[in-house]
């Protein structure tokens, strides 16, 4: 028997999982780190803490699994995505990495636009110009830890420093290179015209590949580490966003899922680009070759209910705080909420904004504000939902992530997003399952990505209420209007008045 192992590097933590040739979740392992935030918008891990939770849940599934190293046929990660990780020419991180949440790079990004139009920026890489990709982000590192920066040689993508790790080879695959800033989508190639007006040179950027494309093998100072054996191929493997696309069987035109984890997004799966007229949203390149991978993706979904929960829950039982949204009305008695803790990208692109609630009373509630977050994050995603709808139908998604488990939830973004939301009988995460699947084509276990359709079927689907779906169409537009009331108060309040 040979086994695919993947790995999901998350913002929390790694999880590794062995998958039979069949496709099927044998045993899993995840082992956390922590993260930093901090100066309000900074947030870092240290790429040290990565490594480590990748060679113990490594050991920790062979051993409990009882499987031989020998019986691992390929190792392919799917990891978080935009994160800027400097490393030197032995590929040692030279810094803990700045994460996709992190906004530092607000005046590299000021710098990028004022030698080209935003929408010349987008047109060759997909993408805003924004602080939250790893262009900007080097570019801070140069201009503020000029001796970090002298050693620099590349900087890397969190799977991809794990895969240097690996096998001593940077590189990186289309899906994640397509989320840098610095990436042509209409050449596949390292935008030499991007990352020149960033007063840098192509050299800090690796070589981009197919995910499924092995890199290399495990060396023995990565086999001594992590228990592997000495040779086992490694795949190029995927960003999250692109990975879960697989995992969650969106590998064709005319699907459409969302992920909601500690950030969301909805994503779909296209041949053309889709180019919204405002740039809200984003083109990728899918962990499937020949497709792309639009997506609307906003900052802090899942986290703002953890923070939530951590303020105002008396108790952290899942079933107790589900109890507590409900016992609040559609509409949460008036109260609504900005979801926007950390800036945000779609639809605003605003680094600036704050979460807030908005029509808090003497008799409002814990459950009242409890469910308007939950209710504040679905509608901004049916907005997401809408600008895409300008350029294909969306009929359902598919949502996968930990909101996935919330029954309220689902209810709640069915209505918020006027459409059919399922969930699926796979009892993996998509992203690791993407990732097996990644790893299975690239070894020759699987014959193409139709076996992620193969692997899944429908667990639930919840339909919209119509009239719930009224409600927050009208409360959507207040949201609206409430963002656009506080741009210059959150402007003052990044500045300091």
């Amino acid at each position: 028997m040979k086994y695919i192992l993947a790995h999901d590097l998350g913002t929390s933590g790694n999880k590794a999982t062995l998958y039979s040739e069949e496709g099927k979740q044998m045993a899993s392992a995840t082992v956390s780190y922590p993260s930093n935030f901090f100066n309000g918008s900074w947030a870092e891990q240290n790429p040290e803490d990565w490594w480590k939770a990748v060679c113990g849940s490594t050991k920790q599934l062979l051993s409990e699994a009882k499987v031989s190293p020998q019986e691992i046929a390929v190792v392919s990660l799917s990891g978080q995505m935009m994160g800027c990780t400097p490393v030197d020419k032995t590929g040692q991180a030279l810094r803990p990495s700045i994460l996709y949440c992190d906004q530092r790079a607000t005046k590299e990004e000021a710098t990028l636009l004022s030698q080209i139009s935003l929408r010349e920026f987008y047109g060759i890489c997909g993408h805003r110009a924004s602080s939250s990709y790893p262009l900007e982000k080097l570019m801070w590192v140069r201009d503020n830890e000029p001796d970090v920066f002298k050693k620099t040689a590349k900087t890397l993508c969190a799977k991809d420093y794990i895969n240097c790790r690996l096998t001593g080879v940077m590189a990186t695959d289309f899906s994640d290179a397509s989320g840098t800033n610095a990436f042509d989508l209409n050449t596949f190639t390292w935008s030499e015209k991007l990352i020149g007006l960033a007063g840098l040179d192509v050299s800090y950027f690796p070589k981009a590949v197919d995910s499924t494309t092995i890199i290399g093998e495990i060396t023995p100072q990565a086999a001594e580490a992590t228990g592997l054996a000495v040779g086992t191929p490694v795949a190029a493997g995927g960003g999250d966003g692109s990975a879960a696309g697989v995992g969650v069987g969106c590998v064709k035109p005319g699907s459409a899922y969302n992920c909601l984890g500690s950030s969301s997004w909805i994503a779909l799966t296209v041949e053309k680009p889709i180019v919204d007229e405002q740039m809200r949203t984003m083109n990728w390149a899918h962990c499937v070759p020949g497709y792309l991978h639009p997506s609307g993706t906003m900052q802090t979904a899942g986290s703002s209910f953890k923070w939530m929960s951590e303020q105002v829950a008396t108790s952290p039982d899942f079933a107790q705080i589900e109890a507590l949204v409900e016992s609040s009305p559609v509409g949460s008695n008036g109260v609504l909420f900005l979801p926007y803790m950390l800036g945000e990208r779609t639809p605003w692109w605003n680094p600036d904004a704050r979460g807030a609630f908005i029509g808090l009373n003497l008799a409002s509630t814990r459950a009242d504000m409890m469910r308007a977050v939950m209710e504040g994050v679905a509608m901004n995603l049916g907005l997401i939902a809408d600008i895409f709808r300008v350029h294909v139908p969306i009929e359902k998604l598919t949502i996968i992530g930990g909101g996935a488990q919330s029954k309220v939830f689902r209810e709640i973004l069915a209505s918020a997003c006027s459409c059919a939301v399922q969930t699926l009988n796979s009892k993996a995460e998509a992203t690791s399952l993407g990732a097996a699947i990644i790893g299975g084509v690239a070894c020759g276990i699987f014959k193409d990505f139709s076996i992620s359709e193969q692997l899944l079927s429908v667990d639930a689907t919840v339909q919209p209420n119509v009239a719930h779906a009224i409600t927050y169409r009208m409360r959507r537009e207040l949201m609206e209007q409430a963002y656009r009331g506080l741009v210059d108060v959150y402007k003052d309040l990044a500045t300091g008045g």
